[in-house]
């Protein structure tokens, strides 16, 4: 089936550096496509040309199967966004922006209560935006991106700024969209632990490439378990082992430095637990260790990226 929203060898160049190089980027209809990768990482440039705000150096997007060059305006009217920060008048209260935005794509008054509703701030329509919370602003974004209840939803790091129970909403809201209205939602963010509880898909970037894309069960499948193993003498088990013909690691872990095996059988832990006692090494400790999605993560973008 053909991509709602597909990324063909999509770059951007700044000077003499690359933001984002060659990302092919693939959004099914009725998924949740987690973009995540570390601050920086080119992201929200990607989303920007993907909706045309900014030019890309090479490469191309489609949208609806259509070129989005060449039918821009016709894309843009089955897409809602919000980018970066939400856009609003301050003296003006939640209504009266929606009816701005209602006024320019010219939609039916009933699209502005639904979105009222939907973001939860109909109680709060008649209020000045300036009196508005950081969460209240944030849906009132999302409800200016959602006015047209569109075909397909981007959102750059919706949840940004907002406190547990505003990202828990936020993240709800998010989480109801393809089922309740048929849209595909596209959604950025750094934060792992937010689009492992609600994305289908997910797409991993860094230093603007591309490094994983796929459902969120094939990333975890990377998560193969590991044997550590604590010794008197972890750099002399080492040599040990490694004349022996075993192939451990040496890694550095909270409770001090360790061999690290991928995922080995019982017989063979028992036959290398052997190995080394014959030599004179005392095993102090032997324990398996599951990866979880943030060790991929960080493994895959680096341990600077910024997740919380």
């Amino acid at each position: 089936m053909e991509p709602v929203l597909a990324t063909h060898r999509l770059a951007k160049q700044y000077g003499g550096a690359y933001r984002v190089k060659d990302v092919n980027l693939a959004v099914h209809e009725g998924d949740i496509y987690g973009f995540l990768g570390p601050n920086g990482a080119g992201k929200t440039t990607t989303l920007k040309m993907i909706l045309g705000l900014v030019r890309p150096t090479k490469g191309r997007v489609t949208v609806f199967g259509k070129d989005m060059e060449k039918h821009r305006r016709d894309n843009l009217r089955n897409i809602g966004a919000l980018i970066e920060s939400p856009s609003y008048y301050g003296h003006l209260t939640g209504l009266e922006n929606l009816r701005v935005v209602q006024k320019l794509r010219d939609l039916p008054d009933r699209n502005v209560a639904e979105a009222l509703a939907v973001v939860r701030l109909d109680k709060h329509k008649d209020r000045k935006v300036d009196q508005y919370s950081l969460g209240m602003k944030q849906r009132l974004g999302i409800a200016m991106a959602l006015l047209s209840f569109p075909k397909l939803l981007i959102l750059d790091e919706p949840t940004n700024g907002l406190d547990p129970a505003g990202i828990g909403e936020i993240r709800e809201l998010i989480k109801s969209l393809p089922g309740r209205y048929g849209m595909t939602v596209l959604i950025s963010s750094h934060l792992l632990a937010e689009i492992e509880q609600i994305a289908t898909s997910v797409g991993i970037i860094r230093d603007g490439a591309m490094l994983f894309q796929g459902s969120l069960e094939t990333l975890k499948a990377k998560s193969r378990p590991a044997i550590l193993m604590k010794t008197r003498n972890n750099r002399l088990a080492l040599d040990i082992l490694l004349h022996g013909g075993y192939a451990p690691t040496l890694r550095d872990e909270p409770g001090g430095d360790c061999l690290a095996f991928d995922d080995l059988p019982d017989d063979e832990v028992a036959r290398i637990n052997r190995k080394l006692v014959e030599n004179g090494l005392d095993v102090l400790r032997i324990e398996e260790r599951r990866r979880t999605l943030e060790d991929i993560f960080l493994d895959m973008t680096g341990r600077e990226g910024s997740l919380q």
